[in-house]
Formats: C-alpha cells, sequence, structure tokens
C-alpha cells in the first residue's frame, strides 16, 4: 500500500495544477476523495492492516491527504475568482438597481393592519390569562348550528346566509359549509379540554351576502368564552373594560342592553361611548359585541353539566373594529390589497 500513495500524490496533485475551471477541479476531487475515490479507498484499507501497519500507513495516507488539500483550496479560489472576474467582464450589472445607490428607495412590505391587531388583541387576553384556541375554517352542520343551540329549521339560521360544500351529506355531522361563525371552536374546545377554560378565538368567517361599504362576504372575528364555576356576567364587564381601554388606548365606557343569539342566555350587546370629540358632535354609544351567558344546551353539547359549570362568550368583528380605530369608511379596503391604503399602517 505504500508503494501507491506516492503515485497517488503525484498524480492529484498534477491534475489539480492543470485544471482549467471550476468543474474540471471538481472532478479531480470527486476522482480523489470522492466516496470510492483513491484516496478514499486507501482509508477503507487500513482496517485489513495489523496495528503496525494501521500507525505507519495511517500516518502516511493522512499525509496525502493534507498534500492534496493544500493543493487544491488555493486552486479552488484562483479558479473561482477567475470566474467572477469573467462574468463581471462580459455580463451586464446595472448599480442602479442595487441597494448601494442612494437615490433607489427600497419597498419593504408590511404586516397587514388586520393581522396587526389581531397579535395585538392576542397579546393582550394572554397577559389576562387567555389562552388562543384555533378551528377548521370548513365546518359541519352540527358544530356550526345544532351543538350551538340552532337546530334544523330554527329562525336563526336565516339570519346566517351560508355558504355550502358540495359534498355527501354525514348522517350524524350534517352537510359541510364555510363556517358563519367562530363559535364552533367553543364546543370542539369543550371536548377537548374540558373545564375550566379561558381562551379567545380569533379566525376568518364567511357570510354569503352582498358586499357594499360596512358588509363582506368573508371578514374576521374574535370570539371568547370563560367556563368555570360561579361565573357571572360581572367578570365579563371588568375584563371586557379592561380589554377596549388598551385597545383603543384611553379609558372606555361600556353598557350591556339585552340581545338575543340562541346559544348564549341570558343574551347582551355591549356598547362603548364613542366620544367624537371634534367638529362639535357629540358623543353617542355604539355597538361593539354580541355575548352572555352560554347557554345551557351549549354546555351539554360539549359534555359539560350546566348546573356545576357556567360561562360567558361574547364575539366581535375584529374588521369592525379595526374601522372603529383607524377611522376606515369602508371595509372592502382591507381587502383591496392597494398598497397605497396598507402602507398607512
Amino acid at each position: 500500500m505504500q508503494d501507491n500513495i506516492t503515485p497517488i500524490l503525484e498524480a492529484s496533485l498534477n491534475a489539480i495544477s492543470k485544471s482549467q475551471n471550476l468543474a474540471e477541479l471538481k472532478e479531480v476531487e470527486v476522482k480523489y476523495l470522492g466516496r470510492s475515490g483513491q484516496i478514499t479507498e486507501l482509508l477503507k484499507s487500513l482496517k485489513d492492516l495489523s496495528p503496525e501497519e494501521k500507525r505507519t500507513t495511517g500516518q502516511a495516507i493522512q499525509n496525502l491527504k493534507n498534500d492534496f488539500s493544500n493543493s487544491y483550496q488555493p486552486k479552488f479560489q484562483q479558479l473561482q475568482k477567475a470566474e467572477i472576474d469573467a462574468k463581471l467582464t462580459s455580463e451586464f450589472f446595472d448599480l442602479t438597481l442595487s441597494e448601494i445607490n442612494p437615490s433607489r428607495s427600497l419597498d419593504k412590505g408590511t404586516i397587514h393592519p388586520l393581522s396587526q391587531l389581531q397579535q395585538e388583541i392576542e397579546q393582550t387576553f394572554s397577559e389576562m390569562g387567555f389562552e388562543i384556541a384555533d378551528g377548521p375554517e370548513v365546518e359541519s352542520e352540527y358544530y356550526n348550528f345544532e351543538a350551538l343551540n340552532v337546530p334544523a329549521h330554527h329562525p336563526a339560521r336565516d339570519m346566517q346566509d351560508t355558504f355550502f360544500i358540495d359534498h355527501p351529506k354525514d348522517p350524524k355531522q350534517g352537510h359541510l359549509l364555510l363556517r358563519t361563525q367562530t363559535s364552533p371552536v367553543q364546543i370542539r374546545s369543550m371536548e377537548k379540554y374540558g373545564t375550566p377554560l379561558r381562551l379567545i378565538i380569533p379566525g376568518r368567517v364567511f357570510r354569503y351576502e352582498a358586499t357594499d361599504a360596512t358588509h363582506d362576504s368573508t371578514f374576521n372575528q374574535v370570539e371568547g368564552l370563560l367556563i368555570d364555576k360561579n361565573i357571572g356576567l360581572a367578570h365579563f364587564k371588568g375584563i371586557m373594560t379592561e380589554f377596549l381601554s388598551r385597545f383603543f388606548q384611553h379609558e372606555i365606557t361600556t353598557r350591556f342592553r339585552p340581545g338575543y343569539f340562541p346559544f348564549v342566555e341570558p343574551g347582551i350587546e355591549l356598547d362603548i361611548l364613542w366620544k367624537k370629540g371634534q367638529n362639535g358632535q357629540p358623543d353617542k354609544w355604539m355597538e361593539c359585541m354580541g355575548a352572555g351567558m352560554v347557554h345551557p344546551n351549549v354546555l351539554k353539547a360539549g359534555g359539560l353539566d350546566p348546573d356545576v359549570h357556567q360561562g360567558w362568550a361574547f364575539g366581535f368583528g375584529l374588521t369592525r373594529l379595526a374601522m372603529l380605530k383607524y377611522g376606515i369608511d369602508d371595509i372592502r379596503n382591507l381587502h383591496a390589497n392597494d398598497l397605497r391604503f396598507l402602507k398607512q399602517f
């Protein structure tokens, strides 16, 4: 084996020296140091030698490998520089398109305003001990309606024009549809985690309705749910007043009005006192979200005992709160992908 080392060294160094480009040099590397290369094969054959031969021959092979590398690296750098120089002289390079041109400003992407607000809301509720939950946008009739106390032919279904999926009906789950609300995640969370529950559910929902300045066929909601023992609406009012004050960055006054939603009892509407503060316009109450105590039938559908546990739930349109916070007068601007609008945020 010792007799093979010197010829391999001389042949490899000669091949490196004669390489005219990086492709040829790479072939030399593969020939000698590749998986089946000549130097690699020498290293593999060490296992068949005696301990004494391994020491002497192994050192000789290592010296061969080092000599190869010491010759290969300078040649690689030389050929690489030559290729770069050749490209710079033969190919057109427009300096006006590079970052080194101070007269050219580079456009940078920004996070969509709805995504910004969702992150802000998630952070605020996380600081108040809420978990963030998620669920499928393609839902079944059971989770979107029946489990939420909205059985077939219930008049509340007429309030939510629905996109149904062309798919065979499941005997237990019903038809597939694009969820009209984030409330199905309430049932899924009760089934999966039990109690206590303290979570918010941001997500996109879909309604089959005409598009105008204040309505769209898809929009973003944030749902909230708290279930435990001895829970009342006083807890809800305190948490929501704190959240809204953080969201609008000033102290917010709230009030409750009676409202109807099939999945809560009693149901309420939460209004905020919107201060105009300009042009002599008076302050006014504005509807902000629907809420209420979770209906006993909904608790049962989630596998909970309504005699033991109580809870409240709320839901608001993130898109609508964005319009209030930023003074946006047309909901369609938020989904129009107009950079002139989005760059404001």
